[in-house]
């Protein structure tokens, strides 16, 4: 009968009958090195990366002339280094700005003299740029072999910067802007935890989740309806330079799989530059409301014709739903209309209703604040008022009812009117602008089930 035998008495059986010891220390090492290298690569349940083939828009970067003093700016500023010597004998220092600093503050701290603060501030051109300076913003100040001030770059961000050369008569300033490479990336995030703490774990902005949690917010209620297993893919902008990402761009596509229904959603521009999202048939994702009129929150107490209430215990039908989030969430609009009434009562507490038409009704009950009046017209989407928990409320919540025709129903299970569609005479560059996406997505979705299923 066979033993099982320890797996670290096996590895020193093994090592012990074939390498010599001073072998057996660089394989120890080898080893802890992959073991650290395994931990740090990514599971299959959350991947992001960026396709290096999918380059749908290059835009050449120009041959900027002060490319190289830029480079020399940003090694000061990454070694917190006071002198850098560059070609032409110039000393750099560079200082970033601090929240409440001007001109003569930063140049006092680059030991220069307020004689210099007066000669840049007039530059022949720019000197106004000085008037705007921002926190964490950087000045740059190249000096000669004499201690002369040569040179001077104000540099906005890794796009703008500002630079000024002494002249026989002061200092000319210009302006010098870089241009990034636009490229696709893609992100592929199955959900094991929330929306956000997964999506930040694959590298997506909360800028981007939240791009695309308002592509999919008439037909998923994020706060109720997602679960553990549900996944979804997008295909986003990066703005690149030097190949390094300064910033992102739109969500071009994506589709969500939620309880294992998909929903697909691709970002269209018409000719007169209007841009929403609509479905791969060119019906728009908007409807005419919002499923939630609320973010990412947890639903508290749903739609119940029986339910026995908190405060007053005693069984009277909860004819709405009650969104439970932290005081001064914002609310929103669920759908475009009029402010019918915006006041306090007793039970209510600080409340708005919203007529949508003739057939639609919304109410939004306990805020803390609210942010519109009688009378207003409201787009969807637009700020109501905040979660609070006036009247007869148990803790900050939103109770939301949605009624058609004056009948209350389930505001999460009511079928919601749609937008109009893509008109026909716009489907076909609609289908030229959206299909090589869509493509995209299958190619990933494809890809991404036959590597979960190698793994």
């Amino acid at each position: 009968m066979s033993t099982r035998q320890n797996p670290s008495d096996f590895w020193k059986n093994l090592f012990s009958h074939t390498l010599p010891q001073a072998h057996l220390y660089v394989a120890a090492l080898v080893a802890v090195g992959l073991v650290v290298l395994l931990t740090m690569t990514p599971t299959r349940e959350v991947s992001a990366y960026r396709d290096p083939n999918l380059l749908a828009i290059q835009i050449p970067t120009p041959q900027i002339l002060y490319l190289d003093i830029n480079r020399q700016i940003a090694e000061a500023r990454d070694l917190e280094a006071g002198n850098i010597p560059v070609q032409d004998n110039l000393t750099w220092r560079v200082e970033k700005v601090r929240a409440g600093d001007n001109l003569s503050a930063i140049f006092n701290r680059l030991s220069r003299p307020q004689s210099d603060v007066h000669t840049v501030a007039n530059a022949t051109e720019h000197s106004d740029a000085f008037r705007r300076l921002r926190p964490g913003e950087t000045i740059a100040v190249a000096l000669d072999s004499d201690n002369k001030l040569a040179e001077v770059v104000y540099e906005r961000n890794a796009l703008e910067s500002f630079r000024y050369l002494r002249t026989d008569d002061g200092f000319s300033g210009e302006l010098v802007t870089r241009e990034t490479v636009k490229s696709h990336a893609f992100s592929h995030v199955t959900i094991s935890h929330s929306l956000f703490l997964d999506g930040n774990r694959a590298g997506l902005s909360h800028n981007l989740i939240m791009q695309l949690a308002s592509m999919f917010a008439w037909d998923i209620d994020f706060a109720l309806d997602i679960r553990a297993g549900d996944t979804f893919t997008i295909v986003y902008e990066e703005e690149l330079l030097d190949g390094e990402k300064v910033r992102e761009g739109n969500v071009l596509a994506a589709e969500f799989t939620n309880q294992g229904r998909l929903y697909q959603a691709v970002r269209y521009e018409s000719a007169d530059g209007q841009a929403d999202y609509y479905t791969p048939q060119g019906r728009p994702m908007r409807q005419a409301f919002l499923r939630a009129p609320l973010d990412f929150t947890r639903v508290s107490s749903n739609f119940n014709p029986a339910r026995l209430h908190p405060v007053l215990k005693t069984v009277r039908p909860h004819r709405g739903v009650d969104y439970a989030a932290p005081t001064g969430t914002p609310v929103y609009a669920a759908g475009s209309g009029k402010i019918v009434s915006s006041g306090f009562t007793a039970a209510n507490g600080n409340f708005v209703v919203i007529q949508h038409g003739d057939m639609y009704t919304t109410k939004y009950l306990h805020l803390h604040k609210r942010s519109v009046k009688a009378g207003q017209t409201v787009r969807q989407g637009e700020l109501i008022g905040t979660v609070g928990s006036t009247g007869y409320a148990t803790g900050p919540h939103l109770h939301y009812e949605f009624l058609v025709n004056g009948v209350h129903t389930n505001p999460r299970t009511v079928a919601l009117p749609r937008a109009e569609p893509i008109p026909s005479q716009q489907m076909v560059d609609f289908v030229r602008q959206t299909a090589p996406l869509f493509t995209q997505l299958a190619s990933y979705r494809t890809n991404n089930q036959l590597a979960f299923l190698a793994y």
